[in-house]
């Protein structure tokens, strides 16, 4: 069983920077994807950002690439997103995810956080 704990968030100003993490309780890094989501109201879910520790594989949607950095501490189970030059229609709730490298879906959720950004 995996358990994901977010921290980070809050409000910034356009062109403003934040970092969350996700701290994964039970070990998991060596066997799942970790990926990071968001989804603003009255919107669909969106695809962020997501690492396969064991292969080093990074991907970003393309909106956030050249902005936000995926990064992870395996010493301390957590993943972090710093996002940076953040704009003003992204304000959503982030999500972070986990899933078996050999899955397609992810079945970990952490319990997301909320980002504001201010115009």
């Amino acid at each position: 069983q995996v358990q994901l704990v977010q921290s980070g968030g809050g409000l910034v100003q356009a062109g403003g920077s934040l970092r969350l993490a996700c701290h994964a309780f039970g070990r998991t890094f060596d066997t799942h994807m970790m990926g990071w989501f968001r989804q603003a109201p009255g919107r669909v879910q969106d695809f962020v950002a997501s690492v396969t520790w064991s292969g080093g594989s990074t991907n970003y949607a393309d909106s956030v690439k050249g902005r936000f950095t995926l990064s992870g501490d395996n010493a301390k189970d957590t993943v972090y997103l710093q996002m940076n030059n953040l704009k003003p229609e992204e304000p959503a709730v982030y999500y972070c995810a986990a899933r078996l490298i050999s899955s397609t879906e992810y079945a970990f959720w952490g319990q997301g956080t909320q980002v504001t950004v201010s115009s």
